[in-house]
């Protein structure tokens, strides 16, 4: 193998004609010269320089390995120059994906602090839900996903386990009734008093979820209507459709007209996560992402 370490000598034998002015020119002593050019020899399998007395030429073999030099060395320079910009957070890219309650409530205040403190740091963000943004992730089509999982929830743990988990908020599902429904001047509503109501129910795995509670409650949710869209869910309930129970992150960030919002029993939460690669974790523009991200959660 060539190191480039032996060809930045060789360049400098070439250019002075001489062990020991190359020597003087790299600041080394001339035994070294003579050693690393050695090396390079047996590397590349064939003499590079010609000595004949005090003059020093280079073969053919080395006159082409010269004129490669340049370009590798100047290559490897840039290569160097852009690792150490990406390490010091001076450049660098860092892609995100999040579900939509978070990209409307987390993200915006971690990328903006995240521009001021590092604005040579490019964040790009697409939208998913898990389990699909853990599959981003696991895919290469990521660098930080934001994912949830509800309480007693042991199967997320296992899930993830190959993951880094930073846990960022405790998100408590609250409970949505139209204005003019008979429950909409309580503070507190049990599960078991909504067992007659048309539902509405919001993605997946929160859909799945409130099967799970409402069974828990003793009654199976007659659900009318289903949708990904936050805004939907509370448009439905304000029109006198239905009920839901959405997180509080998605209530936060929807203008919630028409609609009371009341706090269930028993408590229902689920945990909001920023999960990455162990890999990931050790590059400096992810583990800041995923530092801003803590300190907005805590706000």
């Amino acid at each position: 193998m060539i190191e480039a370490r032996h060809l930045r000598v060789l360049r400098a034998v070439a250019g002075t004609g001489s062990f020991s002015a190359a020597a003087r020119e790299l600041g080394c002593t001339q035994p070294a010269v003579s050693q690393q050019m050695k090396a390079l020899e047996q590397s590349a399998g064939t003499p590079l320089l010609i000595r004949t007395g005090r003059e020093m030429r280079l073969t053919q073999a080395g006159e082409a390995l010269v004129r490669h030099a340049a370009g590798i060395l100047a290559g490897l320079t840039a290569a160097e120059e852009e690792v150490a910009a990406i390490a010091g957070l001076r450049a660098g890219r860092v892609r995100l994906v999040s579900f939509p309650s978070g990209s409307s409530t987390l993200v915006p205040t971690a990328l903006a602090a995240m521009r001021a403190e590092h604005p040579g740091t490019r964040i790009s963000l697409v939208e998913a839900e898990p389990p699909r943004s853990v599959e981003m992730l696991r895919e290469g089509d990521c660098d930080v996903a934001l994912a949830f999982r509800y309480g007693g929830a042991a199967h997320c743990a296992a899930e993830w386990e190959d993951l880094v988990v930073r846990p960022l908020l405790t998100d408590r599902l609250v409970g949505l009734v139209p204005d003019g429904h008979r429950l909409a001047g309580a503070e507190r509503v049990g599960m078991a008093e909504l067992a007659d109501e048309p539902w509405i129910a919001g993605c997946p795995r929160c859909r799945r979820h409130l099967v799970e509670v409402c069974e828990g409650a003793g009654f199976t949710p007659r659900i009318d209507f289903a949708t990904d869209d936050y805004p939907a869910v509370v448009g439905l309930v304000g029109a006198g459709l239905g009920v839901a129970v959405l997180p509080e992150l998605a209530v936060e960030s929807v203008r919630a007209k028409g609609v009371s919002t009341l706090s269930v029993e028993p408590a229902v939460e689920r945990e909001v996560v920023a999960l990455t690669l162990p890999d990931l974790a050790r590059v400096p523009a992810v583990a800041a992402t995923l530092a801003e991200l803590e300190r907005a959660a805590a706000r």
